[in-house]
């Protein structure tokens, strides 16, 4: 028997014993569908990390990005000041650019050609 298999057969008694005593009866959500995440996008090495990081209230850079753009979006709509509606276009090309970096769709990207073009223009040498 291998070190692993008896750890395995100490961990299953363990909760043999301890389902005995009833120490899962009052367990949050008992009986409820487990909610499976799919985690099929997120490399096979990255995802026990991922878990973790979610559990404890930490989202990825891209979630984050897409609720703060969602976030510039609504504002935008209801935002009737100029100097205010400059800003959050701004704001809103800013987390878009990040996004499609993030997303790695680098040559059709509509922001990353909007910068371009601005970085262009800066320059001196504006289409």
């Amino acid at each position: 028997m291998t070190p692993m298999d008896a750890m395995a057969r100490i961990g299953e008694a363990r909760i043999r014993e301890a389902e005995a005593r009833g120490e899962f009866d009052d367990l949050p959500d008992k009986g409820s569908p487990l909610q499976l995440e799919d985690l099929s996008r997120v490399p096979e090495e990255l995802r026990a990390g991922y878990i973790l990081l979610k559990s404890q209230g930490f989202a990825p850079e891209e979630l984050q990005l897409r609720k703060e753009r969602l976030r510039l979006v609504d504002l935008l709509a209801a935002c009737r000041d100029g100097t205010a509606n400059e800003r959050l276009r701004a704001d809103l090309r800013r987390v878009q650019l990040r996004l499609e970096l993030l997303g790695g769709r680098r040559a059709d990207a509509p922001a990353l050609a909007e910068y371009r073009d601005q970085l262009a223009e800066r320059l001196g040498n504006g289409s």
